[in-house]
């Protein structure tokens, strides 16, 4: 089985993808919470200002608490062992757009040992990449899944990806 993806067709840059390498890349997305109905995706300036203004509010109420006083907080997971236990995908839209699609494209086949998939352009950008399960790479029915931006296929994402073409 070969573990590289071939992104090409109406593209300026055809690509190689190797995703065995993307389990270091800051871009990935935990699998088990990317379709939760209650995910709601803010930015992340927004996140920090809500964060820095909710630290500031509670240190004019309650004061602030030197270091030594503060509450021994629980141990948190390690880096490490997120990676070596997680599940996570990546989302298929930096690919396209380093790809540089022509303008004249609009869809996109997704070349599978299941039979070819051919979906609209903004579907695939919108689109995911699973590349690990519980910290293993998809070695039987990979080498990634392809899962749709709403969720519709999570329980039977598309299997056996050979090559993305750009049509």
């Amino acid at each position: 089985m070969e573990f590289i993806i071939a992104l090409n067709g109406k593209v300026n840059y055809p690509l190689t993808l190797d995703p065995g390498v993307w389990i270091f890349d800051d871009r990935k997305e935990d699998l088990n919470t990317l379709f939760d109905l209650n995910k709601t995706k803010e930015n992340e300036q927004e996140k920090y200002l809500k964060d820095v203004s909710a630290h500031w509010d509670r240190e004019l109420q309650e004061g602030a608490v030197p270091p030594s006083e503060k509450e021994k907080q629980k141990p948190k997971t390690t880096l490490k062992e997120t990676l070596l236990t997680g599940s996570f995908a990546i989302s298929l839209s930096y690919f396209i757009y380093n790809a540089q699609p022509h303008p004249d494209a609009d869809s996109v086949i997704i070349k599978s040992g299941d039979g070819n998939v051919e979906i609209t352009l903004e579907e695939a950008q919108n689109g995911y990449f699973a590349f690990s399960n519980n910290g293993k790479p998809l070695k039987e029915d990979g080498p990634v899944h392809f899962y749709y931006g709403d969720g519709r296929n999570k329980d039977n994402p598309i299997k056996h990806i050979s090559s993305i073409i750009i049509q």
